[in-house]
C-alpha cells in the first residue's frame, strides 16, 4: 500500500481545481490535460440544460458556467476535467442548450450565431455545423449546433422556430431539402417532399 491519500473526487474539490487552472478569459485547455480517471461523480445535465450535483438542481450560474467550462467529450463519453483530475457525469442528450440566435445576413450570405445557455457563442458555419436528428417513431426534430470540439448544444424550440422562418430550399446529392445557411455552408433540415 502507498502512502497516497487517496480522495474521492467531489463537486467542490474539481471546482477549486478548475479555479485554479484558469487562466485568462477563455476557456481551459482541456484538450491537453490528461489526468488519471477518478470514477464517475453524480452530475447530470438534464435535456433542458439543468446541471443536477446528487439529485439536486445546481443554483449558482456562475458555477455551472465553471464547470462548463472544464467540460470534455471522449467518444460517447462526458468528463470533467482539471490538470490533475478526470471525472465522469452524464449528460441526458446535449451538454447544453442555445437558448437564442443573431442573423445577419440573407440566403447564401446568412450568418447564424448562436448562444447558449452557459454563456458561449457559436456561428455556424464548417466549424459549427447544424445537424438535425428525427425521432424515428414521431418524426420530431432535434436540432442541434456543435458549440465546442465535440461539444454540441440542443436548439431550443423557440429558436428553431425562428430559424425555420429563415430556411430555404436547396438541392442536396440530388434531392430537395429545407435547410438553413449559415457561414457559406447549408445546412440540411429535412427533405423538401416531406414538409406539410
Amino acid at each position: 500500500m502507498s502512502g497516497q491519500n487517496l480522495v474521492k473526487p467531489s463537486a467542490d474539490g474539481i471546482a477549486a481545481s478548475a479555479r485554479a487552472a484558469r487562466k485568462g478569459k477563455g476557456l481551459p485547455p482541456v484538450h491537453l490535460w490528461n489526468p488519471e480517471f477518478c470514477g464517475d461523480l453524480d452530475m447530470r445535465i438534464a435535456r433542458d440544460g439543468t446541471w443536477f450535483y446528487l439529485g439536486t438542481p445546481i443554483g449558482r450560474p456562475e458555477l455551472v458556467r465553471l464547470f462548463s467550462t472544464i467540460l470534455r467529450k471522449d467518444g460517447d463519453d462526458y468528463f470533467l476535467v482539471t490538470p490533475v483530475e478526470k471525472v465522469g457525469i452524464t449528460v441526458d442528450d446535449a451538454p447544453f442548450v442555445a437558448v437564442d440566435f443573431e442573423a445577419e445576413g440573407t440566403g447564401h450570405d446568412q450568418l447564424l450565431t448562436f448562444e447558449t445557455n452557459v454563456g458561449d457563442t457559436a456561428a455556424a458555419g464548417p466549424d459549427h455545423p447544424i445537424r438535425v436528428a428525427r425521432d424515428p417513431d414521431t418524426g420530431e426534430p432535434s436540432p442541434y449546433v456543435l458549440i465546442r470540439a465535440n461539444l454540441e448544444a440542443l436548439i431550443d424550440r423557440k429558436s428553431f422556430y425562428r430559424l425555420v422562418d429563415l430556411g430555404a430550399h436547396e438541392t442536396v446529392d440530388g434531392t430537395d431539402w429545407f435547410g438553413l445557411w449559415s457561414g457559406g455552408e447549408f445546412f440540411p433540415v429535412i427533405p423538401s417532399a416531406e414538409l406539410p
